[in-house]
């Protein structure tokens, strides 16, 4: 393979899914437009201006990281709850109950700044071991400017999902995710991955959307990021998605077993219970249902 594999943006959702659950990336080209992406750069630069640079190696000493963006950035939620994205998420993350917003994130990688190290990004919740085929994660990263090999696009190592260490992978197993902006790069959790080193004159810039099962704790706290009161500003859809939903069976309920939406929507606003037995994976109501009949047997 010298190339990674793209898709068109009027492909069939099914095919991005497959392509999702067989190589565990795909690329899909110009699935919004460049003017989005204009005015989505006017709304976040002064937060990035803002951010500071990494204080170590792997978050980039020559990157800035700018989060929070469901409060601060109206235009990010195009990205977020864009309908090709969640359409994947909720096929690709299907064995679980739910699944939510795990981070939001600009990246911007400036010039003479290294490669980052080889990483998996499932890695995140203390270097648990998930079984090889339970995914955790599904992530985005949409290209803000455009993509190239000289200005640091992300490298991936096909195929490094299936097994391997990074110790195992020299630069050339990696590919680059050369891709026009407004175009997206969707990831497992698995994949070995890591930011390239910028060799241009010009600022990589991406913006990391990433979506987790709901089961566990988020990478960016949203509740923190978006606080309550500017998450009562949001739609239900959006609230949900950022956390105040039911993350699988008694999971993240509010107060007396109750939907976490009435923290911020008030009494009264839902008669949905907080451990709802109807709304959890049909695996999980399965494994609830025998659980259930061996306590009353």
């Amino acid at each position: 393979m010298t190339t990674l594999n793209h898709l068109p943006a009027t492909v069939p959702l099914e095919r991005v899914v497959e392509a999702l659950r067989r190589d565990s990336y795909v690329i899909i080209d110009d699935l919004v437009s460049p003017q989005l992406m204009d005015a989505l750069e006017a709304e976040l630069d002064p937060f990035v201006d803002a951010s500071p640079v990494g204080s170590e190696a792997h978050l980039g000493t020559m990157t800035r990281r700018t989060g929070a963006l469901v409060a601060r950035s109206p235009l990010s939620h195009e990205l977020i709850r864009h309908p090709t994205i969640l359409g994947a998420v909720r096929a690709f993350l299907d064995h679980a109950s739910a699944y939510q917003l795990m981070l939001t994130q600009v990246i911007s990688i400036y010039p003479g700044e290294k490669a980052q190290g080889l990483h998996q990004d499932e890695n995140a919740w203390d270097y648990f071991p998930f079984p090889p085929d339970y995914h955790v994660q599904c992530n985005t990263l949409w290209a803000l400017s455009d993509y190239t090999t000289e200005m640091g696009a992300t490298r991936i190592v096909p195929g490094s999902h299936l097994h391997g260490a990074p110790t195992e992978f020299t630069d050339a197993d990696c590919l680059q995710a050369e891709m026009s902006r407004g175009s997206v790069l969707l990831y497992s959790g698995k994949i070995w991955h890591s930011g390239g080193a910028n060799r241009s004159d010009r600022v990589r810039k991406a913006i990391n959307i990433n979506y987790a099962v709901g089961w566990v704790r988020q990478e960016e706290n949203q509740y923190l990021a978006c606080p309550p009161d500017v998450a009562k500003n949001l739609d239900d859809d959006m609230l949900r998605l950022i956390g105040y939903q039911q993350g699988a069976y008694a999971m993240g309920y509010y107060r007396d077993v109750e939907d976490p939406i009435i923290a911020v929507r008030g009494d009264g606003y839902s008669d949905k219970p907080g451990a709802d037995v109807s709304a959890i994976n049909p695996r999980a109501k399965a494994a609830l249902d025998k659980l259930i009949a061996s306590k009353t047997a």
